[in-house]
């Protein structure tokens, strides 16, 4: 095992060791080598930092080796299509490593928030999920009632669970004593901000995470997802190009960077030939970038890649932001932008009938009724479509929850724009702008979703406006 310790800012080497030890020493060599790593830091451990070192996680090489794989796949999130099912093997693994070793504090922590995560994404938004999360969670805090890793995940259920930003606060304040680096500590304020439009705490705070971890290609996907929705181009670009100076391959930001131009200046060129070179690289990249690839490709109009893309969207479908399209619901869309009313039709009745069965369990899902006001737009149903879509903004408004809320309000001006309603689309549209939310000027410009407003001149207002940042306030 070789152990190096390089400045992550400059690139710089300043320290490595090779350790020969068998495998069933890797906790001994770990805590030597944060010892060495603390002492070519010049850092000073208090007696408890002392401890937390010379402490290994498990005794259990199985239980560990399951953690690792599943931490892996826990951050593969933010631009990657595969988000929902890396989740859910991440939940597999980590039941193995709880089942190897029943007091494997981070492991138990990390399926509490495994499981919460799964429930945020909408992959499985359900009430047996939430209990799940916190099932794992009470085993942590029972193993540690007043560890900082149980109370740091006691933070991100109160979160993603429930929108309890005060309840996440209150576990953070517990956590953070103990986890004085963790990037959870300012990504966690981040991520609350953002949700409260309280954009330059949010911004310094990712800015801040990303400062602690610079190599983390999840806190700066999403740091630049923040500013691509406050239409902040150049500041998306900055965040991506240092991504990809720490993991230059990866296809996910390097898809994100191209996408640059496409908002900002409805410029697909550039983002094209990313997503070909990519995939001429590494055809199996195509699972990763699948739902990326599909918006160039509806933005391009290319027949062929449209379907080439669609083609590897996943069944459970795509959280562009916050809101799950099914893959029914993306086949409805390609089917509406080619002309198939039939195939428009059937695949949105698809959608559909999902959404339906998830609001006779859950009513209040904003998020699913706001899909399904959509599909009703496309399928001709537009009392029932109109009444969805307001209730849904009803349910969520931007008060709650700025990006799901303005994400529920882009859609709500989707389905005014697709039952014909165009002047409470383009008011809807003028409304939000001001607001943080996924519309931008290459997307106005270029996506069928906005077809049927392109012959009035009051869309050309609202796209020149879209080439204006969001005023913080």
């Amino acid at each position: 095992m070789r152990a190096q310790l390089i400045d992550a800012r400059s690139d710089r080497h300043i320290w490595a060791e090779r350790y020969d030890r068998p495998l069933d020493d890797v906790f001994a060599i770990q805590t030597d080598i944060a010892k060495a790593i603390a002492d070519q830091l010049q850092a000073t451990l208090s007696p408890a930092e002392k401890a937390a070192i010379e402490q290994p996680p498990t005794s259990n090489l199985v239980a560990y080796d399951r953690y690792l794989r599943a931490k892996k796949f826990y951050e593969m999130m933010t631009f990657d299509a595969r988000s929902p099912e890396t989740i859910r093997q991440a939940i597999r693994l980590l039941e193995q490593a709880v089942a190897h070793d029943p007091k494997f504090l981070v492991a138990h922590c990390l399926l509490a928030r495994s499981h919460a995560y799964m429930y945020w994404l909408g992959a499985d938004h359900t009430p047996g999920r939430v209990a799940l999360a916190k099932q794992a969670l009470s085993i942590a805090l029972q193993l540690q009632p007043h560890g900082s890793e149980p109370h740091l995940a006691a933070a991100w259920l109160a979160y993603h669970c429930h929108r309890d930003y005060q309840g996440a606060f209150a576990e953070l304040a517990i956590a953070q004593p103990g986890l004085p680096n963790d990037p959870s500590v300012f990504s966690l304020p981040a991520f609350i901000a953002r949700r409260r439009a309280e954009w330059e705490q949010c911004t310094a705070n990712f800015e801040r995470a990303v400062e602690l971890d610079p190599r983390s290609t999840w806190i700066i996907q999403q740091a630049a997802q923040t500013y691509w929705l406050l239409r902040r181009f150049s500041d998306m670009a900055r965040l991506l190009d240092r991504g990809l100076v720490a993991t230059p391959g990866d296809a996910n930001t390097r898809v994100a960077r191209a996408l640059v131009d496409l908002e900002s200046h409805a410029d697909v060129q550039p983002v094209h030939e990313t997503i070909q070179t990519i995939l001429l690289e590494d055809p199996s990249a195509v699972d990763a970038i699948a739902d990326q690839w599909l918006y160039v490709a509806l933005c391009r109009r290319n027949e062929a890649e449209i379907m080439s893309a669609l083609a590897s969207i996943p069944e459970i479908g795509i959280i562009p932001f916050n809101v799950r399209m099914p893959r029914s619901f993306c086949e409805g869309l390609v089917a509406r932008a080619q002309g198939n009313v039939i195939g428009s039709d059937s695949a949105f009745s698809s959608t559909g009938s999902e959404m339906e069965k998830a609001l006779r369990e859950q009513p209040d899902y904003a998020e699913a009724l706001s899909v399904l006001a959509m599909s009703d737009a496309a399928r001709g149903r537009k009392e029932d479509a109109l009444n969805e879509g307001r209730r849904a903004a009803e349910l969520l408004p931007v008060t709650k929850d700025a990006m799901t809320g303005a994400e529920i309000l882009r859609n709500l001006a989707i389905t005014y724009t697709w039952v014909g309603e165009k002047d409470r689309a383009i008011k809807q549209l003028e409304e939000l702008l001001p607001l943080y939310g996924p519309v931008s000027y290459g997307q106005l410009k270029l996506h069928p979703w906005w077809d049927p407003l392109r012959d009035d001149p009051r869309f050309e207002t609202v796209m020149e406006k879209a080439k204006k940042p969001v005023e913080l306030k």
